[in-house]
């Protein structure tokens, strides 16, 4: 799709540059063939589909044509022109693809600094390892302390037969 979209526009740029290079009279001929056969294949054609790379044309070259020539230029009405082009900049400051829901999870550092706690002082439960990190400026949940904990199966301080990784 994004490969499409870079081709479709690449020629339409380049056919853009032939434009420029010519006479006045050859680009008013030209401007008014196509109009004629824009006009014919409206008359013939039902509803015409366009396609993402169509509309960010049309939204381009609509900045580059005076707004009072929209309706008589664009194969389209002017408020659909606007609307296209709020939908490309409404995509570029969209950021809910990005956002995931709920808590963000620990950082690496965090967790690597829970259970090294845990491991040195295997008598501290959860809450204890929570207060020793807001001691060190680090603030997180108690809950949070307990999920790590949990997610690398050391049990809550009462209950701990000894550090991990030992065989008892």
């Amino acid at each position: 799709m994004l490969l499409k979209i870079v081709y479709v526009l690449t020629c339409r740029i380049l056919g853009l540059v032939v434009v420029l290079f010519r006479g006045d009279r050859a680009i008013a001929t030209e401007a008014l063939v196509l109009r004629h056969e824009n006009a014919v294949l409206r008359r013939q054609a039902g509803r015409v589909r366009y396609e993402p790379a169509d509309r960010a044309w049309f939204a381009a070259l609509a900045q580059i044509v005076s707004r009072r020539r929209w309706a008589e230029v664009f194969p389209v009405t002017p408020a659909t022109l606007l609307a296209w082009h709020r939908r490309l900049a409404a995509r570029k400051y969209d950021t809910s693809g990005r956002r995931r829901p709920g808590r963000p999870p620990a950082t690496p550092s965090i967790k690597r600094l829970v259970l090294r706690l845990a491991r040195e002082n295997p008598l501290w439960g959860h809450r204890r390892i929570q207060g020793e990190l807001l001691k060190l400026g680090v603030a997180v949940a108690p809950s949070t302390v307990w999920e790590i904990l949990r997610a690398v199966g050391i049990d809550p301080a009462p209950r701990r037969s000894g550090p991990p990784g030992t065989s008892s």
